[in-house]
């Protein structure tokens, strides 16, 4: 018989993403940094893309790199098989993981949802199972394929293997309340779903004193977008926008930071309107949530120009927090989700994909310097109530609930086993 006052002393978590740790989703490294903080050993199942170790521990957490690249470029059929390949892969890595190891939860990020039942084996041995749904997949699939028909045969299989995923879990974290209150909608007991919001990490994300403010680099008015570069996102209505502008505001500048199927098209577009001198591209690589903090520190406003689909209205951009936290203030696309945290005194809304709107929102931003202070400084109130800081508390605490109704599982089998003994 093992020794269980020594298990739980341990406490050991996992972690399985399909994607690439720690640049790839800074929302899982936030977590598990927070566990290790708070005394956990966190291993982390991941996508490799060959470059790099196969197995290393960064910052106390152990990363263990499966030979599946993300490609992006390929249509539903494509993203199925690779799908399908990191699951069978991870699902044999975590079960022998969790032989060594024994660990007391294990946390499944999606994407693919059923992702969750690689944590099969582990589960079945007594390890709590949480599915961190960071996108809900149905209105995912719905927006990426433009498939608008939610009777059609891929959605209804993709909304049911949502639904039988969540069931499998024992615990079900989103990231608005907005997504919270879908998926309750969609049969998910209340009880069952809790909010882990994806705000910025405010020990990284720190708002400039005033001497660092007056130090900005003034020559020119500087806009930023970062983050994943994809045709839903509406980048294209922001390029377009810097070309009404460009001659009202000769000093005008964009940098576009990140990468994405839809980066191609966009440098085009930069050709076409003749604007290399206004619009920046980055070198397209990810940035350690570490450096990130000093290319957004360098702009004037952040700008956040989604389109409007079934995707796009639920999410609460982590870009839009991250120009938050370091006090840039932010144009935005007005968009439901949004909405529910922003006010018009936080942020500059405009109509989604009206460049129109948009450029005059830019000149507004420009002319009046002591607005654009306002909208940082109301914005502010976004931070005291949502920070990682508070965050990180509570999600910590949820996995101690997981881990403590683990260890009284655990007791109450032995107690059902000596009874049946006696």
């Amino acid at each position: 018989m093992r020794d269980n006052k020594n298990e739980n002393k341990n406490k050991r978590h996992c972690m399985v993403v399909h994607a690439y740790y720690p640049l790839g989703e800074t929302r899982v490294e936030r977590q598990a940094l927070a566990l290790v903080k708070h005394g956990y050993e966190v291993d982390v199942i991941c996508l490799w893309a060959r470059k790099g170790p196969e197995f290393e521990t960064r910052d106390g957490v152990n990363i263990y790199r499966l030979p599946v690249k993300r490609d992006k470029s390929g249509g539903s059929k494509a993203q199925l098989l690779e799908y399908l390949t990191f699951f069978v892969l991870a699902s044999r890595k975590l079960a022998s993981l969790h032989w060594r190891h024994r660990y007391g939860t294990v946390q499944v990020h999606n994407l693919p949802d059923f992702l969750v039942f690689a944590g099969l084996i582990p589960k079945l041995m007594g390890a709590k199972l949480i599915l961190d749904i960071h996108d809900l997949m149905p209105e995912f699939y719905a927006a990426r394929f433009k498939n608008s028909n939610w009777s059609s045969w891929p959605i209804r299989l993709i909304r049911w293997q949502e639904q039988i995923s969540c069931r499998f879990a024992n615990k079900v974290i989103t990231v608005t309340e907005l997504w919270r209150n879908t998926l309750i909608q969609r049969g998910v007991p209340a009880e069952k779903v809790c909010v882990v919001m994806n705000v910025a990490d405010d020990r990284i994300f720190q708002r400039p004193s005033i001497n660092e403010l007056s130090a900005r680099n003034n020559d020119r008015f500087r806009l930023i977008y970062h983050g994943n570069i994809t045709q839903r996102y509406g980048i294209d209505s922001l390029v377009r926008a810097v070309n009404l502008v460009r001659y009202k505001i000769p000093n005008i500048h964009l940098m576009i930071h990140g990468g994405g199927d839809y980066r191609e098209t966009l440098m085009k577009l930069v050709d076409e309107l003749d604007l290399k001198e206004h619009v920046q591209f980055s070198s397209g690589l990810l940035l350690p949530s570490s450096e990130l903090p000093n290319l957004i520190r360098t702009a004037d406003v952040g700008v956040v120009p989604y389109r409007r689909d079934i995707f796009t209205d639920g999410i609460l951009p982590t870009k839009l927090m991250e120009y938050t936290a370091l006090g840039v203030p932010s144009i935005v696309a007005r968009t439901p989700a949004i909405e529910a945290y922003f006010d018009e005194t936080m942020v500059e809304y405009f109509t989604p994909e009206n460049v129109d709107e948009l450029a005059a929102s830019i000149l507004k931003l420009y002319d009046d310097p002591v607005h654009r202070a306002t909208l940082a400084k109301n914005a502010d109130s976004f931070n005291q109530r949502y920070n990682w800081t508070k965050l990180s508390v509570e999600y910590v605490g949820l996995i101690d609930a997981l881990h403590t109704q683990r260890a009284r599982d655990i007791k109450q089998q032995e107690q059902e086993f000596n009874e049946k003994l006696i």
